[in-house]
């Protein structure tokens, strides 16, 4: 018989054996995000000149190490528990086949820390992306491997506890808009877990000398299908988080959950194909191909994110607005809870990955454009933009509400915890900014020297070049320093947090479940749909949210006038007569 607590600070139900799986997850994906924080200190002092920290046989060995811990790692054992956390505790019920979750869990870590001791010994520094015919080691691919499946097995349990809910009618009507965008990156996870093991296990069988030959281009597609697509989890995942924390501390509602859930739908029909921008320069795929890909379908997916970039802030000013905070346009947001980091880094995530991330993905989609920045570094700053800003800061803000209801907890340095999501953006959005200047000036993504020393064929930058590498540097060692404030607060809270249960103990902080004189409800009652605002029921009650327009239309312009500069830019540098 499944047992149940009621958080009474927030009214969530926790599942036991969900709960102590939401814990181990979160708690592995902060492991390997200081992992992955580590490494990036000697990625960063390196690409910054004047430094140049590391030989070139370390500096690729950290940034593989890094790129894995931080975009596959860190990332998807954060949404497993999300995940975890959208099916149990939102719709009240209890997690299906548990030991299978724990298995599944089980071969991520194996998988993890076999990719990780395979890129210390030092013979597969291929990087994230591993292309052939670079040859890792035999245990680099069957860690990616061992960590897909049971990530697959994660998603699975996920959906196996919907069909629980839906048996047990624990609520009504369609599920509620944060569990339907996170069924949303569970099936485009299962997508992409699919692309990898069509490509990874015959490259693992290369490794150890069954297959005498993969082919690089075939290799590049299909691994993108995983690479890129692992990401547009991410993307819905993050969403998701965005409606849950505008709900909890506005009590937001969607403006349209219909609206809503179709822009998650355009998700799962469009998103995938973004990755097209990874190989618009590849001679072999047709043009055919391409332009559909950067064209027709990518405008889909585009749309998705415009629609949840519009509803959410939307969502939040009406919610303030409703509350009294109607002076001017922008009362509601100017007396937001800035001084929380829950709000700060759901608000920073949310302006970071629409204002930058989403505007440099649509213009590196752009096929013409794509010429002249692919593989530069302009690359690795829009997906830092997208993923180490608006995914991670989103897990971050999420991070701060779950210590206290979740592990039970309350926040250790709290005055940290204010500040880290102002120090975390300020450093990453510097850092990002002055990439993108240095790839739009020709810097190459992976080059370990920027001087090409000793190279028979040597080449320079202009200074300016040298100068954004250094801003950009510093931006990152500033990133760097708000990830360990956010490493300093969780980790803190966990050992030395002031309890607010008394059994809520260390080995409680880490997995064990609490007193079973906790888990004292056997069957929550049953959820109900949230009720409709006005607005959705009367198209004619006007327009709600004068600023969130206003922010719109601030981005809309942000990207006419950024998108033609790259037109003009791509123009002096091939010209047409």
């Amino acid at each position: 018989m499944a047992q149940f607590r009621v958080c009474p600070d927030s009214g969530f139900y926790f599942d036991k054996s969900a709960e102590s799986l939401m814990k181990v997850n979160a708690i592995a994906g902060a492991v390997s995000l200081l992992i992955a924080g580590i490494l990036a200190i000697g990625v960063i002092l390196t690409r910054w000149q004047e430094v140049h920290l590391l030989p070139a046989d370390l500096f690729y060995q950290a940034l593989t190490g890094h790129g894995i811990n931080a975009l596959i790692f860190w990332i998807i054992f954060f949404e497993i528990a999300i995940l975890y956390f959208a099916s149990s505790t939102l719709l009240r019920t209890r997690l299906a086949a548990p030991k299978w979750a724990w298995l599944g869990f089980i071969l991520m870590v194996v998988g993890a820390v076999m990719n990780n001791v395979a890129v210390a010994q030092g013979n597969s520094s291929v990087m994230m992306t591993s292309y052939a015919p670079m040859q890792a080691e035999p245990h680099f691919y069957l860690g990616l491997i061992l960590f897909a499946v049971g990530a697959l097995i994660g998603v699975f349990v996920f959906f196996g506890t919907l069909v629980i809910a839906k048996d047990d009618q624990t609520y009504e009507g369609s599920v509620p808009l944060v569990t339907f965008g996170a069924i949303t990156a569970a099936i485009i996870a299962v997508f992409t877990i699919a692309s990898g093991a069509v490509i990874l296990v015959p490259t693992f069988l290369w490794s150890i000398g069954y297959i005498n030959h993969i082919d690089a281009e075939m290799y590049r597609i299909i691994w993108w299908g995983l690479g890129h697509s692992s990401q547009q989890i991410n993307v819905a995942a993050h969403v998701s988080v965005w409606y849950l924390l505008a709900g909890i501390l506005f009590g937001a509602r969607p403006m349209s959950e219909k609206v809503s859930r179709t822009a998650f739908l355009l998700y799962i029909l469009f998103l995938q194909l973004a990755c097209a921008h990874h190989i618009l320069v590849d001679p072999g795929i047709s043009s055919e191909w391409k332009v559909f890909n950067t064209s027709y379908a990518m405008y889909l997916a585009v749309l998705a994110s415009m629609i949840h970039g519009l509803t959410v802030p939307g969502a939040m000013e009406v919610a303030q607005r409703e509350k009294g905070l109607t002076k001017g346009l922008f009362e509601w947001l100017r007396k937001a809870p800035w001084g929380n980091p829950v709000f700060s880094g759901f608000f920073f995530s949310l302006v970071i990955f629409g204002f930058i991330g989403g505007i440099t993905g649509v213009v590196m989609g752009t096929e013409q454009i794509n010429l002249i920045i692919h593989n530069t570094i302009y690359v690795p700053a829009h997906f830092h933009a997208t993923v180490a800003v608006g995914t991670t800061l989103a897990f971050m803000a999420l991070t701060y509400l779950l210590i206290p209801v979740l592990f039970r907890r309350s926040l250790f340095l709290p005055w940290v915890a204010k500040m880290q999501p102002y120090v975390f953006s300020a450093g990453m959005t510097i850092m990002i900014l002055f990439m993108l200047g240095a790839g739009t000036l020709g810097v190459s993504r992976r080059h370990w020297d920027m001087d090409f020393t000793g190279a028979a064929l040597s080449f320079e930058y202009p200074g300016t070049a040298y100068m954004m590498m250094a801003v950009g540097g510093i931006g990152g060692v500033l990133g760097i320093l708000g990830g360990a404030m956010y490493l300093l607060v969780t980790v803190g809270s966990l050992v030395f947090g002031k309890k607010l249960e008394p059994s809520a103990g260390l080995f409680q902080s880490f997995g064990v479940p609490l007193s079973s004189g906790s888990y004292n409800i056997q069957q929550p009652e049953r959820l109900p749909m949230a009720p409709k605002l006005a607005v959705e029921q009367h198209g004619s009650a006007g327009f709600e949210a004068p600023g969130t327009f206003v922010l719109a239309m601030a981005l809309l312009v942000s990207f006419v006038v950024y998108y033609f500069i790259n037109w003009d830019y791509l123009a002096s540098v091939w010209p047409l007569s």
